[in-house]
């Protein structure tokens, strides 16, 4: 039986080819597919990349919470991508298997579980599928002899090259004029053009790459750009719904994605129907990157003691397509709003006592098999008007681009409404939650309360002096309570008398 289009708003996404805002609907009723670009392997993942992932996730929490199934890939990139994201450098695989002198396939495999760890940490969603690129070596080579045939590449010493005047309207992506180059391409003699671009990379004459492939071009590796061409088409079809990716590959890598897509379909199609870009992280009005140096990882954070989560709300303050800046204030806001909301949230389960629809709702999520539809017929079933209406407010946010700014307030205004039951407020969190990816419903307050690396004080040693403390003050011995709540302070704990949690780490930021 064919998907009828989810009730509420609209879906509306800004389309980085047209810049511009559409409706969308997925080209099967029944299954939006999406392509993310991945990381490539070689370090750890900074910030900046991570909101990338944050971003990508609230775009399929949406669509899965407006009603769609979803199909989502992300590749995972070792081998093939060099030390620029043009078309330049040696391939970070390789220089960084150097640097540590390990293999490869080493490298690739610890900084793959670094990555799945953080987004895990982060609440993020598992794609439907990993893609990783060395699995794919052959369909690489594949797709390279069928757009030879197009007649779209050519062969120098150094390797094959795509003829950027072969397909149509190169570049419009970026939003560059015909007679303009995009991005900043190596200058290889005997290049047609100067923003032609490699598909396959010939090694070296005496030279042998950690990983290296046969091919009709000879012994080498693909190229960056043709990797996420034939992932995405292989997972999805040559023509799918959205493909997503940072602000930076719009200049560059997607526009010859784009490039590759046209030559091997023969057609003018992008290959994703909708372009969706997120904005950079900055730090202090300079972009975060590896290469600088110095960059902050979710790990980094951690050893702050600020839970991860708490770098996601910092995320969703801002709409993805603005520049997102991180500080140390703009850090510690998102974290005391994140302490605030559970505070609230943790009140109202307690008093709500035992939730029947909490536990299908947990069991639905434990599902991978199960929908966000499903979930949300449980939460929003026989909704109050004034409930329904913030619902509906709610769903106007979110589907306006993803204007997640805007829902929050909705979410803490779900909290705050003392004439509704406890029960009612709790499912509207939830409810909401399922976009937000926030982990309201099963976090404790003492989840927040992360050890920072540098502490002096375990855990054990802290209450064994918060009940010496609690001693003393029974015998009305002030001067020692002062004391130990002084000799505390001075370790980086924060007593909170009367608090239920009793105490938290008392962080420094900056």
């Amino acid at each position: 039986m064919p998907h009828s289009a989810p009730a509420g708003q609209p879906l509306v996404l800004f389309n980085s080819v047209t810049r511009a805002t559409q409706p969308f609907a997925p080209i099967d009723p029944e299954m939006a597919k999406i392509y993310s670009c991945g990381p490539t392997v070689y370090n750890f993942a900074h910030l900046g990349n991570l909101r990338a992932y944050v971003f990508t996730d609230t775009l399929r929490r949406t669509i899965n919470w407006k009603g769609w199934n979803a199909t989502h890939v992300i590749n995972i990139t070792d081998v093939g991508h060099l030390t620029s994201d043009a078309d330049e450098g040696d391939d970070k695989m390789e220089v960084a298997a150097r640097t540590a002198s390990r293999t490869i396939w080493e490298i690739a495999a610890f900084y793959t579980d670094a990555f799945k760890n953080d987004i895990a940490r982060l609440g993020i969603l598992p794609p439907t599928i990993w893609s990783v690129a060395t699995d794919h070596i052959q369909d690489m080579i594949a797709f390279g002899r069928r757009i030879e045939q197009h007649g779209s590449v050519y062969e120098l010493d150094s390797g094959l090259y795509f003829d950027v005047t072969t397909v149509p309207d190169y570049g419009r992506l970026a939003g560059t004029r015909p007679d303009e180059v995009v991005g900043r391409i190596e200058a290889v003699e005997g290049k047609r053009h100067p923003a032609d671009f490699a598909i396959w990379r010939k090694s070296p004459e005496g030279s042998t790459r950690q990983m290296e492939w046969a091919s009709p071009w000879g012994v080498g590796a693909p190229g960056w750009h043709l990797e996420c061409s034939v992932m995405s088409m292989k997972y999805l079809g040559e023509q799918f719904d959205i493909h997503t990716g940072g602000i930076d590959h719009r200049e560059i890598h997607h526009c010859n994605e784009i490039a590759q897509n046209q030559a091997f379909t023969g057609t003018a199609a992008t290959g994703a129907n909708i372009w969706m870009h997120n904005n950079f992280l900055v730090d202090r009005g300079g972009k975060m990157s590896k290469s600088k140096g110095g960059f902050a990882t979710l790990q980094s954070l951690v050893d702050r003691g600020v839970h991860p989560l708490a770098y996601r709300l910092l995320c969703l303050s801002a709409h993805y397509r603005s520049e997102l800046e991180f500080s140390p204030e703009n850090l510690g806001a998102a974290l005391t709003r994140l302490k605030r909301l559970l505070i609230s949230v943790v009140q109202l389960r307690d008093k709500a006592g035992d939730l029947p629809w909490l536990r299908l709702v947990a069991e639905a999520a434990a599902t991978k098999g199960a929908s966000f539809a499903y979930q949300r017929s449980v939460l929003e079933s026989d909704l109050p008007a004034d409930a329904a209406a913030l619902v509906a407010r709610f769903d106007e946010a979110v589907s306006a681009d993803l204007m997640i700014p805007q829902a929050l307030p909705i979410l803490e205004e779900a909290v705050a409404k003392k004439a509704w039951s406890p029960d009612l407020r709790l499912r509207l969190v939830a409810s909401f939650d399922l976009v937000l990816g926030l982990g309201l419903l099963t976090l404790d307050r003492a989840d927040l309360r992360i050890r920072p690396a540098g502490a002096t004080l375990e855990e054990a040693d802290i209450e064994v002096q918060l009940a010496d403390r609690q001693a003393a003050r029974a015998e009305k011995d002030f001067a020692r309570s002062d004391a130990i709540r002084d000799a505390l302070a001075a370790q980086g704990i924060e007593l909170m008398d009367g608090d239920p949690l009793r105490w938290e780490w008392r962080l420094a930021l900056d």
